[in-house]
């Protein structure tokens, strides 16, 4: 069982829509960062890891190898943890809105318990 985040929108013609995001560590986010960023369309976090990589290929002669390469890990290991918050933010910025947690073996089933428990609050 995960815990997924729950994100929320309403549209005047079927409802509000629901998004699932799992808070876990992403193995992809680590291991490709600028990829895993552009797969899911986040554009602020793909520019961000652009200007990181020139800037440490500028510092790269003058920190030395070993350095480059544990600045790069440490920031990978960051994107990794940081995931579901970047993709949540991403969200946030599009009009989506937080509307809970939900704890389930897939996103679709975090949603469909989040849809349970708002159709439980509008017949109360």
């Amino acid at each position: 069982m995960t815990l997924f985040a729950v994100y929320a929108r309403s549209h005047d013609k079927h409802g509000p829509e629901a998004r699932a995001l799992p808070e876990r560590f992403s193995w992809f986010a680590m291991l490709l960062p600028p990829v895993w960023a552009l797969a899911h369309g986040l554009w602020l976090a793909l520019a961000g890891w652009v200007i990181f990589l020139v800037a440490l290929g500028g510092v790269a002669e003058g920190i030395g190898p070993d350095a480059t390469i544990t600045l790069y890990a440490l920031a990978a290991l960051w994107t990794g943890f940081e995931a579901s918050a970047l993709r949540g933010a991403a969200l946030r910025r599009g009009g989506w809105t937080s509307a809970g947690d939900a704890v389930a073996s897939a996103p679709d089933l975090a949603e469909l318990e989040w849809a349970r428990r708002l159709t439980e609050t509008k017949a109360q």
